[in-house]
């Protein structure tokens, strides 16, 4: 998303002098992407990022996936994961990957003692359940509910849940995330056809400028480890920035779904894309308005992409056996579509009402070992009808 946003104290010339009251000069850092030739933003510390005092390697953050095993839909109750008390980010439980992303979720219950920056790739946080706020680099975001939250690689963060239960879609990426590149024009702004539009997005809400002097830990993700940097500054001492970098929010509920006379296929869902994936949002809405028209899909062969729904809220027509917080995953190399019964249940329906994130990835998904204790071992065979 390509968008101008300033927030706090910045000089009227990038690259020239900027002092705070006592002298000194504020630390100038260019923020950006794809070497000088990406989006980017410039920040104005009041000490220098670089100044670490103590490095050490905190711990492995490799993943461990199966072995390969036949080719079948997979059914993961996420759920039934491990919910002791743990935070949005050592609390993440993978389920799925390759070498462009992660997908998995975490069941945040307690504070960040320590701020985290993923220094491989953009991070996307869909809030299934839950309030809290986000502490970055660039301000302050408020989270709720239904929000998808984009955070761009190297930013520095903390989250905190409010209480209550929580429950976080967590996508982890090598690249960039953004909004689809044919809902934009050559300047980046979102066309009249996009089922969303700038207005429906919110940056940091304000600036929290923390001059605090003590001993801060900063745990960078990068190299498939968790490497952590000690400061004697507070790591959130931003002053001023300005640019085209920054975390940002969009809510499901603002996407507004395309529907025509007969099925529309996936891409018309399409919120995000990056590297090699798609993220889309099956939102409530109208069904087919041909008086012949078959709501359910059709059966389709996945010879591009992986294909992986995660179940908000709802009755998903096309499919049983799933709830609230599953996650399944249909493989590229055979088809895959609706379960028996649901194309006659669909005809004639007027609307559905679920609520759905699916994530189409262009490389073949793998399934962390870890995860196998989740998961549905009777969906593979739910396809058949019984005689």
């Amino acid at each position: 998303m390509a968008r101008y946003m300033h927030l706090g104290e910045i000089p009227r010339k990038r690259h020239t002098i900027f002092r705070k009251e006592d002298g000194s000069l504020f630390r100038e850092q260019v923020m950006g992407t794809k070497g000088f030739s990406g989006i980017q933003s410039i920040l104005y510390h009041h000490n220098p990022p670089t100044q670490f005092y103590k490095t050490e390697l905190h711990s492995n953050s490799q993943i461990h996936y199966e072995n390969q095993g036949a080719l079948r839909p997979r059914h993961f109750y996420t759920d039934n994961a491990a919910n002791t008390a743990s935070d949005a980010v050592l609390g993440r439980e993978y389920i799925l990957g390759n070498d462009d992303l992660l997908i998995g979720i975490a069941n945040p219950s307690v504070n960040m003692d320590y701020f985290y920056r993923n220094s491989d790739g953009d991070e996307l946080l869909f809030v299934h359940h839950g309030t809290g706020k986000i502490e970055t680099t660039f301000g302050v975001l408020e989270y709720k509910q239904g929000d998808y939250i984009i955070i761009p690689v190297g930013t520095i963060y903390r989250i905190e849940p409010h209480a209550g239960p929580s429950k976080l879609l967590v996508i982890e990426t090598n690249s960039w995330i953004t909004t689809p590149k044919r809902y934009r024009n050559e300047f980046g702004q979102l066309l009249e056809h996009s089922p969303f539009c700038e207005r429906d997005m919110k940056g940091p809400e304000k600036l929290a400028t923390n001059v605090e002097e003590g001993e801060y830990e900063v745990r960078t993700k990068s190299r498939g480890f968790l490497h952590s940097h000690y400061f004697a500054h507070h790591p959130l001492d931003v002053v001023g920035w300005d640019g085209f970098l920054y975390p940002w929010i969009i809510n499901i509920d603002d996407f507004e779904p395309i529907t025509g006379r007969i099925h529309q296929p996936p891409p018309v869902h399409q919120m995000f894309e990056g590297h090699n994936f798609v993220v889309c949002s099956f939102v409530p809405r109208l069904y087919d308005y041909h008086p012949e028209a078959i709501p359910a899909p059709y059966y389709h062969s996945n010879v591009d992409s992986d294909e992986v729904l995660y179940y908000v809220e709802g009755n998903f027509m096309s499919r049983k056996g799933v709830k609230e917080e599953s996650i399944t995953l249909h493989p590229s190399g055979i088809p895959h579509g609706p379960h028996p019964g649901k194309v006659e249940a669909s005809i004639g329906k007027k609307e559905t009402l679920e609520l759905a994130v699916m994530i189409d990835t262009f490389r073949p998904l793998k399934v962390v070992e870890k995860a196998q204790k989740l998961e549905d071992e009777n969906y593979k065979y739910s396809w058949v009808e019984n005689k």
